[in-house]
């Protein structure tokens, strides 16, 4: 066969096996829904569900390169507009009704501490940029263990939509280079451009999934590579359709088991996307190559219950994951966990609006004859709908009550007359401080002045408060534990005319250890190198005294795996000592200040579920809270160096239980972080303890 027979049927097969409806393309599309729902609704045996999304990227790669292809082979051109307005009306109508809904269920379900967040998650949702915003909040420590958003889910659909700007342009631009030199649209030169793509985010996500995965899951530059395998499956498609049937149908079929064993054996745990996405994304084109000659595939994804599933699947998709969100925030378990049959529940009952928003907004507004007959009516829809979503942004933001006015005692007034010893049920929550929609904002000033090091920091950056040029410098060392006490310990230093300098470093005990870090899995090895970085700077130039304080340690890196040994205590109160000589062997006193209780629940969150009995569902028994502290592991380090510590809990925890309130300021900002302003009403119980110990 000669090269113009062979290219001349190879443009042929497309028109004759894969144009029109493909029903086993509809059927992934149920597979892929419903991996998803199951995953959400936590049914044990699927921890890899989640690669649901992943198939979804290899279809839409794959359906909107097929698209675009047969217009510019049709036409010579690509009307941009035209392809836009498509999506417009296709994509934004459900997902701006399903803001909205969002926007409702939030203010009547969801804690008043999320509002101003969600706000947020919503406007970037509209403009289809979440998933950099998400990006951006998982590599955040201040956002570590926040609750999930309840349009988390529109991350893969931002991917997507950003898809969609980016490869029309880059088709059309190869089509355009074709057409100057008298060439049509090849194969060869379009792979060769989305090669161009998908190589170099490919690697991306290799590195990236390394080094920081949780910005990598949500990334656009990690993903690009997943719908570039479908766009170049539809590039090659004219060529793969040649090849016999039952080689394709055997494909498929391999390409089910991909999926079906990735979403069998990958769990949360797994480095993602990285080289473990390649799973389910081949397993994904294997499936749709299949229907490629024969334009229907393997037989059971064209079943009349999957064809009904994948029609719905936008849908089904996009309103499932509000409905768990909510009913996690309404009935999860102490462990913070759904309970599977509740979770079941709310995904099963998330099926009827969605069937609602398919009969009624998604197909009308997407088979409009009068939307698809005019580009701009469809892009006046988009314009409207995009409106839509921030409408409902700024109505979550301007349903947040107004902060309260003036100061509150916090824990002046312990030892007064005003305090009973435990928490004032007849306290007013509108004129508790910080207020509950701003309390997750009320942070030590380092973090926004950016010497607060991240998991990837390993430089010794301090921040200066305080008296620049004081002969006294008081260097606050550790990690977010330690942070937590700036705002007391700068009201000192500016009472009393000291320097202080702060080293902290999240998740990082200032510590001769090698940590293992549980969120990242692996051992913490930039800890190591920003302790010894830290420990230079200050041995370099000493400073009068260190108060140091950090979370315990619960696992030590032993030979690149997690230790948890009987001893751990006592070899973390060792390493904690260590440090400590260094110092004072360097002329430096040094300072414990005792951690301050792990609650085991978000305190704020709390209160505001539960309005009308705070005083008892968000009170925590301290004993449990100061056992889950480092300050066992403190002491013990106290004592092996001579080291003086200083513990406030009696003004934290009085009596036998910690109080979510005290002196109408909220005491926690989480489950084991003070709020800033409690801190600073503790500056004076701190300043007792703390300015005796300083040499003079």
């Amino acid at each position: 066969m000669t090269t113009t027979q062979t290219q001349s049927r190879a443009s042929a097969a497309p028109a004759r096996a894969g144009a029109g409806f493909r029903p086993d393309i509809q059927g992934l599309r149920a597979i892929a829904v419903v991996l998803v729902l199951v995953f959400h609704a936590g049914v044990p045996g699927l921890p890899g569900g989640y690669v649901g999304v992943d198939v979804f990227f290899v279809i839409s790669g794959y359906l909107i390169t097929s698209m675009i292809l047969a217009e510019v082979r049709q036409t010579g051109r690509l009307r941009l507009g035209r392809f836009y307005a498509r999506r417009a009306r296709r994509l934004l109508p459900a997902a701006a009704t399903v803001m909205v809904a969002t926007a409702v269920a939030t203010v009547l379900w969801l804690p008043l501490t999320r509002w101003r967040e969600i706000s947020g998650d919503l406007a970037s949702t509209a403009l289809y940029v979440v998933n950099w915003r998400l990006a951006g909040r998982s590599v955040d420590y201040l956002a570590e263990g926040a609750a999930a958003s309840p349009v988390q889910h529109f991350w893969s659909l931002a991917v997507e939509e950003q898809f969609y700007l980016l490869w029309p342009v880059l088709v059309l631009a190869v089509a355009l280079w074709a057409r100057r030199r008298g060439r049509p649209v090849r194969a060869g030169a379009l792979a060769v451009a989305i090669g161009a793509i998908a190589v170099p985010s490919l690697m991306w996500s290799i590195h990236l999934t390394a080094q920081q995965p949780e910005a990598a899951y949500f990334v656009t530059t990690t993903r690009l590579w997943e719908l570039a395998v479908g766009a170049l499956l539809a590039v090659g498609a004219a060529r793969l359709a040649l090849l016999d049937q039952r080689w394709l149908t055997g494909a498929g079929v391999a390409g089910l088991a991909l999926i079906a064993y990735a979403a069998c054996v990958l769990t949360g745990a797994t480095p993602f996307p990285g080289t473990a996405a390649l799973i389910p994304t081949v397993g994904a084109a294997l499936v749709l190559a299949a229907g490629l000659r024969d334009g229907r595939g393997i037989a059971v994804l064209g079943l009349p219950v999957m064809q009904r599933v994948g029609a719905m699947s936008y849908s089904l998709y996009l309103w499932h994951w509000p409905a768990v969100v909510v009913a996690t925030t309404l009935w999860a378990g102490e462990d913070g966990r759904l309970p599977v049959p509740v979770g079941v529940a709310a995904v099963a009952l998330s099926a009827v609006p969605a069937w609602l928003a398919y009969r009624l907004v998604e197909q009308p507004v997407h088979l409009s004859a009068s939307l698809r007959a005019s580009v701009r009516r469809s892009a006046l829809v988009g314009l409207a709908c995009t409106l839509v979503g921030l409408c409902a942004a700024a109505a979550v933001w301007l349903a947040v009550p107004s902060a309260p006015s003036g100061a509150a005692p916090g824990a002046a007034v312990i030892g007064t007359s005003a305090w009973t010893g435990e928490a004032d049920p007849e306290t007013d929550l509108a004129e508790v401080t910080p207020a509950l929609a701003d309390v997750t904002a009320d942070v030590a000033d380092l973090y926004a002045d950016g010497c607060h090091q991240d998991k990837l920091g390993t430089e010794a950056v301090a921040c200066t408060y305080g008296a620049p040029g004081a002969a006294t410098v008081v260097a606050l060392v550790g990690d977010s534990h330690a942070a937590q006490w700036q705002p007391a310990l700068r009201a000192i230093a500016e009472q009393q005319g000291w320097r202080l300098d702060t080293y902290t470093k999240g998740s990082c005990a200032f510590a001769d250890l090698d940590v293992w870090l549980g969120t990242i899995g692996a051992p913490y090895e930039t800890c190591s190198r920003w302790n010894d970085a830290v420990t230079d700077a200050l041995l370099a130039d000493p400073p009068t005294i260190v108060v140091t304080s950090n979370d315990a340690v619960d696992a030590l890196a032993v030979g690149g795996a997690p230790q948890r040994s009987a001893t751990l205590d006592d070899d973390v109160a060792s390493g904690l000592a260590r440090t400590w000589r260094t110092l004072q062997d360097a002329g430096t006193a040094v300072v414990a200040l005792g951690d301050t209780p792990w609650l085991a629940k978000d305190v704020p969150e709390c209160v505001a579920e539960h309005t009308d009995a705070w005083t008892t569902r968000c009170a925590v028994p301290r004993a449990p809270a100061v056992a889950r502290s480092a300050l066992a592991q403190q002491r013990a380090a106290a004592e092996l160096a001579g080291v003086p510590l200083v513990d406030l809990d009696d003004y934290i925890c009085p009596q036998d239980a910690c109080p979510a309130i005290i002196g109408d300021v909220l005491v926690w900002r989480d489950a084991h972080h003070l709020t800033a302003t409690y801190a600073r009403t503790l500056a004076p119980r701190l300043a007792d303890r703390l300015v005796p110990l300083v040499p003079r």
